[in-house]
């Protein structure tokens, strides 16, 4: 994939006809490479089936990305629904991308190697000058995935009510702390951070290691939390629908 200048609305307003790939820049720069396809993913794969997510750690690639989904619906679908998502702090740009991923060029037939690509594309005063050095070592493009850890540290976990069980209908009180649960097993705080932050009041997110697919949210205020709740209700990280109610106290 090369550069996709002008990255706007998206569509057929820019020339670009819809398709499969969606491109989306002004992306974190700061999120390491493997932290932002997880996310992209988790994002993403609520509006159908994602066959790849690329994102490279080349300074011409840095806040960018390609999801390549398996229909035109679904890219459709994510550009509309999630253009200027606040995404780790950042609105995210939108627009089918203007050239095939290589996974659709071989699956359609199409595929030309990046290096014949380049060479039959350059400009002739170009290709003369590479020619007369031809000795000279290039460097290859790093299309490899950051391999560091992903996520956030552990926070400071809240202890589960260690009362003894009532058989009655229990009462939760609104209040500032939000209780997540239907969470991805692979969820991280840094995850769930990106989409409880954009809301007023946020203070952080707490897991608990030992009990994946839950979480706890905490917000400034009561009405704060109820916003968020509000909003957040639902919302799918990997085709799982969030659900979220007050915390216990």
């Amino acid at each position: 994939m090369s550069g996709e200048a002008g990255a706007g609305g998206g569509g057929e307003a820019n020339g670009v006809q819809p398709n499969v790939t969606i491109y989306i820049n002004n992306l974190n720069e700061k999120i390491k490479l493997e932290a932002l396809k997880k996310s992209l993913n988790a994002v993403f794969s609520q509006f159908g089936k994602i066959i790849e997510v690329l994102a490279f750690k080349t300074l011409k690639h840095k806040g960018q990305a390609w999801v390549v989904f398996e229909d035109v619906a679904s890219a459709t679908e994510a550009l509309k629904r999630m253009q200027d998502f606040p995404f780790y702090d950042k609105p995210m740009k939108i627009q089918y991308a203007k050239t095939k991923s290589d996974v659709i060029a071989k699956a359609d037939g199409t595929f030309v190697p990046r290096e014949k690509r380049k060479r039959n594309d350059e400009k002739p005063e170009k290709k003369q000058k590479r020619e007369q050095h031809h000795d000279v070592n290039q460097a290859g493009v790093g299309m490899h995935a950051y391999p560091g850890a992903y996520g956030a540290p552990p926070l400071s976990q809240l202890p589960f009510g260690a009362g003894p069980k009532v058989m009655m209908p229990e009462i939760i009180v609104p209040n500032n702390i939000l209780f997540v649960q239907e969470l991805p097993h692979d969820a991280t705080a840094l995850m769930l951070q990106m989409f409880f932050c954009q809301y007023p009041g946020f203070k952080e997110v707490r897991m608990i290691e030992a009990k994946p697919g839950i979480a706890f949210v905490e917000y400034g205020d009561e009405g704060q939390a109820t916003a968020a709740m509000n909003l957040l209700q639902g919302f799918k990280i990997k085709e799982n629908p969030m659900r979220i109610t007050y915390a216990k106290k």
